[in-house]
């Protein structure tokens, strides 16, 4: 594609100006202008034939194209090169909630419209399901991993992360206009979702195997097998000690005796046989027998334990130190009816509850070589949830009702309220079902349970009674006890109780009215409360009552909000809502409540009194009524402020619900401007201006210019003008931008020329980050010769946009608050630089032309 004349001039003209944005000076106008005015294919065509220009300051690269990114928010670094995520980041599953957050892109960033420029682009127009997803919402995935948006396909997020479940959801056609941000909360399940099997942490972290067991002493009834070592010590006449294995066929080859049976024997009996046979025997000595290390047996563990198979354990373990080896019992597996088998036969049934709640060992029994321990599946199981002191599910064997079953959860906590339980279990229909329960009395402590049913006792509830609160302004807010006859004086003794600055003629009072609890909400002066106690000023308080202390400084809003959120709640069709509203020169304008005989002086008070800049000869109240309730009438009444401050009954007015009382700022108030005056004046300095105060006057009150001053270099800047500019260069830089990730997308596809595409990509690139570096000045350019002499010029416009002058202008600047002027000193000074033989500067020297100087 050619380019167009209008194209190749702004070319040159951006090329000329990119070495000067290194140096923060801001293209002209012009130029931001003519680059706005580019179709993106235009723009890339430039950055192309920039990229391709001698000399060009930008740095090309050979890397490939990154595709780039347009999901929030942005990937780390090491994500962006393919990292590898790190482990442990939470994903999203089935049940996971998840805040959905859309924000509709800059029309710029949206659709470009075939190449049509900005302002010729059609509007984007969302659908109806996006446009009612704008802002944030909270959406639940259902089991599946699927997340199911109204009007929307279903989108399957299952497993990705947050991050990436906003990249899937930013591919979607129906967001391509949209901004997507997504934030996986961690939520945790809470009541009987959070309900876990008592018992079975008692196997977390067990080891799989356990030393010998050599350092306790060997019961007495223990028996005697191979492989057992007996120590026996001879002492008398004849002095020796032995250390005696049993052999396999159970004897004990003992010096000085022969072999002696002993398979079969208890340790007791082992003992007594030896020491018998010794002194009967070997005349003159006696013995000492004790056991050494005992032998190994191999037991099995079954059923539905952790690791079930073949064990080998020492002679003196019993059946929970089988199983704390096998890893403990499965989730599914029975605690309470562990069964040790001996020869096909159930020696005894082991409940591991016994243990966790009573520390009863008596039912462990010590194993036998081939015993089978048995885990059989779990039984009956209950849930207990709530105010009780061991939420959990436990499993049932002679518990059957519901006293029984919070007996097993430790019982009830000190904030239960027994009489508020239910039992939570699926009916005869497959249907769930609530029960009520009232453990205070004897038939519901004796209700019957049924498997899988889930017991849930409630706290008490959280008000207090008998109590009144303080809050807002205060040193010390909130709850006290509250006392037959008390009053606000009570509550509050002295200012001391008040924090610095406190609205002591304005305390709002909430008080709830019974039998409804309906919302009344009143004001007192605490002022006069505290110098007369005695006073209706010290109003009486209430149960339940809530003290509000404003600060004169600040918004009350936050205060007074859920106030009147409560009282618009309560409004119908036959009570309005009990609010007002003042707006103007206070020092806390808002929405305040509607109190009994609230008259405008009130509502002042309320707002904290006037302000300095407001008009007391008058205001105005802007009345709503409806008229027959056919239709909403509105009137205007004028308030006589003087009269009113001055305490007239009359001239305040009462109020109604949702009048709106305005309060006037005095004619021609404004906060003191001041501009700034620096370089060659008499007096610089900073200089309150008034309204309408020109540039020359300010001048004069600075003393006018020095003999140094060069008027002709005078730089006049303006805030105002410099955010205008930085928005106009923070749009194109984002169009910019928006137009690079468009074509680099389109020529990823294409392999033809792709070093010269690179190249354009990488100059985009660069002219983008420094057209967000670079800062606006918000310069105004003035003829401050023509402004200090009082002259002024004439021009004028044709049709055909030829400006000309043909008229007086003015060429004073009427101040802003923010201006800022520098007069520099006169130059003395020409420079000579390029094909010259000495490039050098020379004083000024009047008369000289430019041929003097080269």
């Amino acid at each position: 594609m050619g380019f167009s004349r209008f194209f190749r001039t702004l070319l040159l003209s951006v090329a000329l100006a990119l070495p000067s944005l290194s140096f923060a000076q801001s293209p002209t106008p012009q130029q931001l202008q003519m680059l706005q005015q580019l179709s993106p294919q235009q723009r890339a065509e430039l950055l192309q034939k920039l990229g391709g220009q001698k000399g060009s300051q930008f740095q090309q690269s050979d890397q490939p194209l990154q595709t780039p990114q347009v999901v929030k928010p942005q990937p780390s670094s090491q994500q962006a090169q393919g990292a590898v995520e790190p482990a442990g980041e939470p994903r999203i599953t089935g049940g996971s909630t998840l805040i959905l957050k859309l924000t509709e892109k800059p029309e710029e960033q949206a659709t470009q419209n075939g190449g049509k420029a900005a302002e010729e682009q059609a509007p984007v127009e969302l659908s109806g399901a996006v446009t009612r997803l704008l802002g944030s919402n909270v959406f639940t995935v259902d089991p599946n991993g699927v997340l199911d948006l109204a009007g929307i396909d279903r989108i399957p997020l299952g497993g990705l992360t947050a991050e990436q479940a906003a990249q899937r959801l930013g591919a979607e056609p129906a967001f391509k206009d949209v901004t997507v941000d997504v934030t996986l909360l961690p939520v945790e399940p809470v009541g009987p979702a959070a309900l876990k099997p008592f018992g079975y942490d008692l196997f977390s972290g067990v080891p799989t195997t356990f030393a010998p067991a050599t350092d306790i002493p060997v019961p007495s009834d223990y028996v005697i097998g191979p492989g057992d070592t007996v120590q026996v010590q001879l002492f008398g006449k004849d002095n020796s000690e032995y250390s005696l294995v049993v052999t396999r066929d159970g004897t004990l080859n003992f010096p000085g005796l022969g072999p002696v049976p002993v398979t079969g024997l208890t340790f007791a009996e082992l003992r007594k046989n030896l020491e018998k046979r010794v002194r009967e025997q070997m005349i003159g000595v006696k013995a000492s027998i004790t056991m050494g290390a005992l032998r190994s047996i191999r037991v099995f563990v079954l059923g539905d334990a952790r690791r079930p198979g073949s064990y080998t354990v020492s002679a003196l373990s019993t059946m929970t130190n089988a199983l704390f080896v096998s890893g403990g019992i499965d989730k599914i597996g029975s605690l309470r009816d562990i069964q040790l088998k001996r020869h096909g036969k159930v020696i005894t049934h082991l409940d591991l509850y016994d243990l966790l709640l009573h520390g009863d060992t008596s039912h462990d029994r010590r194993l036998l070589p081939g015993d089978v321990i048995f885990v059989p599946p779990v039984g009956d199981t209950v849930g207990v949830s709530g105010e009780v002191k061991r939420p959990a599910i436990y499993e049932l064997k002679n518990e059957t009702t519901v006293g029984q079953v919070v007996k097993l959860a430790g019982g009830l906590l000190p904030n239960a309220d027994p009489k508020v339980t239910q039992l939570e279990r699926v009916g005869t229909n497959q249907e769930r079902t609530l029960v009520d329960v009232d453990l205070s009395k004897a038939a519901g402590r004796s209700m019957h349970v049924r498997d899988g049913d889930v017991v849930r006792v409630y706290s008490v509830l959280g008000r207090l009674s008998d109590v009144v609160t303080l809050a807002g302004h205060v040193e010390r807010p909130g709850k006290r006890q509250w006392r037959q006859g008390m009053r606000l004086t009570d509550l509050i003794s002295s200012a001391d109780d008040l924090r610095p600055r406190a609205d002591m003629h304005y305390v709002l009072i909430r008080r709830e009215l019974p039998p409804d609890r309906r919302v009344q909400v009143f004001s007192a002066d605490l002022a006069a409360a505290l110098r007369n106690p005695n006073s209706s000023a010290n109003v009486a308080l209430r149960p339940r009552d809530k003290v509000l202390v404003f600060g004169l400084d600040g918004d009350r809003g936050d205060l007074i909000k859920p106030i009147i959120e409560e009282l618009r709640q309560q409004a119908d069709h036959s009570t309005p809502d009990l609010i007002v509203n003042v707006d103007g020169r206070v020092r806390a304008p808002g929405t305040y409540p509607l109190e009994r005989g609230m008259r405008v002086s009130d509502l002042i008070r309320a707002a904290g009194q006037l302000d300095e800049s407001a008009y007391t000869l008058g205001a105005e109240i802007t009345r709503y009524k409806v008229v027959n309730g056919e239709y909403r009438e509105t009137r205007h009444i004028r308030v006589d402020l003087a009269a009113v401050l001055a305490g007239n009954q009359k001239a305040d007015i009462a109020l109604e619900p949702h009048d709106y009382l305005s309060i006037r700022d005095i004619p021609r108030w404004s906060k003191r401007a001041t501009v700034q005056v620096r370089g060659e004046v008499r007096f610089p300095g900073r200089y309150p201006i008034q309204r309408g105060e020109t540039l020359s006057d300010v001048i004069k009150r600075a003393g006018g210019l020095t003999k140094l001053a060069y008027p002709e270099g005078a730089v006049f800047m303006r805030e105002d003008l410099r955010k205008k500019e930085q928005a106009q260069m923070d749009a194109l830089a984002s169009r910019l931008q928006a137009d690079l990730a468009s074509a680099q997308l389109e020529q990823a596809q294409s392999t033809q020329d792709a070093k010269g595409k690179l190249q354009a990509y990488e100059i985009g690139k660069a002219l983008v980050a420094q057209l967000r570096s670079t800062k606006a000045a918000g310069r105004l350019v003035i003829d401050l010769n023509a402004i200090l002499s009082g002259k002024s010029q004439t021009r004028n416009v044709s049709k055909d946009g030829e400006v000309y002058l043909n008229g007086p202008v003015n060429q004073d600047v009427v101040l802003k608050n923010g201006d800022k002027l520098y007069i520099p000193q006169k130059p003395q000074s020409v420079t000579v630089i390029g094909e010259v033989h000495y490039p050098t500067s020379h004083l000024y020297h009047p008369g000289w032309s430019r041929d003097n100087y080269i």
